[in-house]
Parts: C-alpha cells; structure tokens; sequence
C-alpha cells in the first residue's frame, strides 16, 4: 500500500513538473529587439518607441522593405514617436503627443508619415485610415559610406532649439529636423521671473544677462543684470560670463580685469577648467586693446 502512495505522488510531482516547465517556455533572444530613444530638444523632450530588426545577409530597400509601400519603420508594432511639447516638423505643426511614425520608402524621395492612430499593429493594413494622418512631407535619402546592419533610429546634430532625427539601415540614411520653440518661452519666463520680478535673484539675473548674451540680445542690460548678480554673490562662472559680455561690447580693459577676477576665485575653487578658459580669454582680449 505504501509502494503504491509513493508512486503516486512521484507520479503527480513529474506531472505537476512537466506542466510548470511548459508553461515557463523557452526564453530566446528578440529577432528584433525593443529600442526607445529620448533627447531633450530645447524645452521639450522627444522620444521614439520602436523594434530593430537587422540585415541578415538580405537586400533591404526595394526588396524586403519594398519601395512605394508603407512601412511601419522597423519591425512589430508600429514605431512610436512622442513629443512634450508642440514642435514643428520640416516645417509642419504638430501638437504635443504620441504618433504612430510611418513611412513609404522611395529610391529617389521618402515620405514620411506622423499618424495619429498609434493602435495599429505593422503598418495597419486594411485598418489604416489615411484621414487620420495628422501630416506628410517628404525627404530625400542620403547614402551611407558604413553599412548599419541593424535598423537603426536616432538623434543628431543637436542644437540649442532643434535635432535632426536620422533613420539608418543597410547603406541609406533618411533624415527630417524637429524644431521647439525656445526663444519666446525663455524670453516669456526673463519677462515674468527678471524683469517685472523686484525681488529677482542673482542667479535669476546671471541667466537672464547669459541668454541676452548667447542670443545676441541688448549687451547693455546683459552686462547691467550680470553686473547685479556678481555684485552680491560672486561667482567664478559668472564673473567669467560678465567678462565675455565685456569683450562683446569691446571694453577689452575692464573685460580682463573681470577674468582675472573669475579666474582667482576659480584657483581658489580648484577649477582647472575655468582658469584654463580665463587664461586663453585675457591672452586673445590682450592682442585687441
């Protein structure tokens, strides 16, 4: 009687085994593995969403990716591209949100597709309705001289309110410029937060003078609000901002009396860095007295 209880419950627990293995499956490498790419362009951020999948050994344009057809631009699902804020796009508005990115590829010219359905599974098939696209342009296709095995969606030549976004497989590259509104948020935000702001603080203006001075804005205010920040709380940093805005204005003499100045306050802070930038600035401000 005990050989036989024994045997059963071996016999459940191999059971009991064999189902848990079974529902555990076989974990394997993606054949085209999930990416997500973010950069802050500006104020906004930018992201896209979307699977690589990789040559192989195959053609890829104008054979297993065909030309004139959509593509979902990559693998799986559609690719995702998600905006923070409003941004504008080869020249064409499109509101803070997530789209699906979607392009047709051409030998000579690329459409590319932001589409407001982003439930679509691949490129939506008999379900994609071309009414709910929220906008389409087109670009042409750059060669590559490296060959990209796998698909590859990236950010590039980053600027201070704009990127580039490149699309990269095989030996092509097909790239579109994301553009953000910078100008008139910072501006809006020295208005309210400097300007009409009595109690503004030397950090508040130091931002303030150093955006008037990368923008080549009025110098004077600049120099007078950076003046006002190194006048109560003196910083190597800022003192080395005030110089440059000095230089600008070509009071080369007061210029470096201030860079020497932030560069003895940046000794005192062990700060290589900014002694180094002050030590170049007064040789090159020298030559021009």
């Amino acid at each position: 009687m005990k050989k036989k209880i024994i045997g059963f419950v071996l016999s459940a627990a191999l059971l009991l085994g064999a189902g848990s293995v079974q529902a555990q499956g076989i974990k394997m490498p993606a054949p085209s593995p999930a990416q997500k790419v973010e950069q802050a362009v500006g104020l906004a951020s930018v992201s896209v969403d979307y699977s690589r999948p990789s040559m192989k050994g195959r053609k890829i344009f104008g054979d297993l990716v065909p030309y004139g057809k959509m593509w979902r631009t990559g693998a799986n699902a559609s690719t995702k591209i998600k905006f923070s804020e409003d941004v504008t796009i080869e020249g064409n508005k499109v509101p803070a949100g997530e789209y699906a990115l979607y392009t047709i590829p051409g030998k000579d010219v690329w459409t590319i597709i932001i589409h407001k359905n982003t439930k679509h599974w691949g490129d939506g098939g008999a379900e994609y309705k071309p009414e709910e696209d929220l906008v389409r342009f087109t670009v042409k296709p750059q060669q590559n001289p490296r060959q990209v095995e796998s698909f590859t969606i990236n950010f590039t030549n980053l600027k201070a309110d704009a990127t580039d976004v490149e699309i990269l497989w095989d030996k092509t590259i097909v790239p579109f410029t994301i553009k953000t509104d910078v100008d008139s948020k910072v501006m809006s935000q020295i208005d309210e937060q400097v300007l009409k702001n009595p109690a503004a603080t030397p950090a508040l203006y130091a931002a303030a003078a150093n955006y008037y001075y990368e923008t080549n804005r009025d110098l004077k205010q600049a120099r007078e609000w950076i003046s006002k920040a190194n006048a109560t709380d003196p910083k190597y940093w800022n003192l080395h901002t005030q110089a440059k805005i000095e230089a600008k204005m070509k009071d080369y003499k007061q210029a470096i009396k201030t860079a020497e100045k932030s560069m003895e306050l940046a000794k005192a802070a062990s700060n290589p860095d900014y002694v180094s930038l002050n030590e170049k600035a007064i040789a090159e401000w020298k030559k021009m007295k």
